[in-house]
């Protein structure tokens, strides 16, 4: 197994969730861009020098949401595996290779979708 760390860029509008995710992610020895919006986020995906393995993006975020950030996503990154998280996760349809976790969701839950998803 390589010792490369995968790079997940997290995409959360509220700081302490996000902060939370990180530090879990962080904890899970990934390496982690923050964004707090659709925005930075396209500036990561935008940049052809940045590797990102894995986007975690909140559905509902200011301005774009979480689906339609997903859509650009694709577009720049065809491959990117993409997770939602979403406190109604059980009412979204997602588009093949996008994943859903639901709020609240465990460090373990979110430990066992991302290191699946990376398999």
């Amino acid at each position: 197994m390589s010792t490369e760390k995968s790079i997940i860029l997290v995409v959360e509008d509220d700081n302490i969730v996000r902060m939370l995710i990180v530090d879990v992610l962080e904890e899970l020895e990934f390496q982690v861009l923050e964004a707090d919006g659709s925005e930075k986020a396209l500036e990561f995906l935008n940049d052809e020098d940045q590797y990102i393995d894995l986007m975690m993006t909140d559905v509902g975020l200011p301005g774009m949401d979480g689906k339609e950030l997903a859509k650009q996503a694709r577009m720049l990154r065809p491959e990117l595996p993409i997770l939602f998280a979403s406190g109604y996760a059980e009412s979204i349809d997602v588009p093949d290779g996008m994943h859903v976790i639901g709020k609240p969701f465990s460090i373990d839950q979110l430990r066992d979708k991302v290191k699946g998803m990376l398999a």
